[in-house]
């Protein structure tokens, strides 16, 4: 990892985190990712109270809140170090979604919703969801939405079809985005943000949705709802009514660079595995499989694209901390689909380069390859974020180009 942007603080507390995930969490991994999140939680938070007790609990929040206070750049280093492993974020608290919840409610949230909602998810006595992907409508054009919460008698009551509502199973309310002003000529002002916690009559998980063959479980798993007649209180909305699309993509903002961070976090022990499979591994008597010229060009062209992409998230958080959100969109969109890429290949060439013993759960090679081949697709697929950039770049050369 590059020292360039290391405060003395983040010096101090990289190695305690580093320590931890090597020493704690990843010789508890296997063990834990062949179970469900049910059967896995009191080990998880056996974790958990030991990072409280550390000292690390709750890393991107800031110290009155009981947080380690630290900048997005700082906290993007720590978060590539918890991505090495599945269960870093959780055992931190500070995983998708809940992570986006906590910063949402924060900075948008009433004193109600602070104290019914955001203390106990920093505390880490619930989990929360996110609810806005919709079957019935592509998920790159946000503003096609059919939920629907009508205003009756001091209540919203909610009706609609939800997908992909990552953690979902077991969570203790929901983040749910649904339009409220069906006739806003914008059609960015229609929806708002509403919580509705899970037990209420007319919330149903239909299913956890089968990711290349596997359902997941707890904060691993993503969830199709239906919501039927689901009524709760006005008090329940975050913000101001029509301001569902504002705070959600103030939230995919800094969203992006976490999950950028997590990607390289993740390649940082794909290609670390891969490196030492191509050290042990015998071809022949006295061969090594790390003598093959294909491994020795994989690994070459590994570390080259993992150090340009932690150098361009880093950049990019930077920059964001300086200027906002808005003026580094650009930037934004390079990084998700840049990132995302090298993720895959990174991952496949460490696949390859274990063979057969790749494909298997004996590692977790597998799970990664399963749990992030939608990392192309989630907040934004490449396409998307491709398009957007190079019309904005052509747009400085004086070409419009229409939507």
């Amino acid at each position: 990892m590059t020292t360039l942007f290391q405060t003395e603080k983040i010096q101090s507390i990289l190695p305690k985190i580093q320590a931890f995930v090597k020493e704690e969490i990843i010789p508890l991994e296997s063990g834990i990712l062949s179970k469900s999140f049910q059967e896995s939680e009191p080990v998880l938070n056996s974790l958990r109270e030991k990072v409280k007790s550390a000292g690390l609990w709750n890393p991107h929040l800031p110290e009155s809140l009981g947080g380690l206070g630290l900048s997005l750049v700082e906290f993007a280093q720590i978060s590539e170090v918890l991505a090495t492993t599945p269960l870093g974020h959780y055992v931190f608290n500070c995983q998708a979604p809940d992570i986006g919840n906590m910063e949402v409610l924060l900075h948008h949230g009433s004193a109600y919703l602070k104290e019914q909602f955001l203390t106990p998810l920093i505390n880490g006595e619930i989990r929360s969801c996110f609810s806005m992907t919709e079957p019935e409508f592509a998920g790159s054009n946000p503003v096609l939405m059919a939920t629907q919460a009508i205003k009756e008698s001091g209540n919203y009551t909610i009706n609609g079809h939800k997908w992909f509502t990552t953690a979902a199973d077991g969570a203790s309310f929901a983040i749910v985005m649904a339009v409220t002003n069906a006739n806003e000529p914008n059609p960015y002002k229609r929806a708002s943000l509403i919580i509705v916690p899970t037990g209420t009559t007319g919330f149903n998980l239909i299913r956890n949705i089968s990711i290349m063959g596997e359902e997941g479980s707890g904060y691993l798993s993503h969830a199709e709802i239906q919501y039927e007649d689901c009524k709760v209180p006005l008090e329940n909305l975050i913000g101001e009514e029509g301001h569902g699309f504002a705070l959600a993509q103030e939230r995919l903002g800094p969203g992006r660079i976490h999950h950028c961070m997590r990607w390289i976090g993740i390649c940082e022990r794909a290609f670390e595995m891969m490196c030492k499979r191509a050290v042990e591994r015998e071809l022949s008597p006295g061969v090594k499989l790390g003598e093959k010229q294909s491994i020795q060009n994989w690994i070459a062209e590994s570390r080259a694209e993992i150090n340009a992409a932690r150098l361009m998230v880093l950049h990019t958080a930077l920059e964001m901390e300086k200027s906002g959100a808005k003026a580094v969109r650009n930037e934004i969109s390079t990084i998700k689909f840049y990132v995302a890429d090298i993720l895959q290949k990174v991952l496949d060439r460490s696949i390859q380069t274990h063979g057969a013993l790749g494909l298997t759960d004996d590692l977790v090679l597998s799970f990664w390859y399963r749990h992030e081949r939608g990392a192309r697709i989630y907040d934004g697929p490449d396409e998307v974020h491709k398009s957007v950039l190079a019309r904005n770049i052509l747009k400085a050369f004086g070409l419009q180009i229409k939507r």
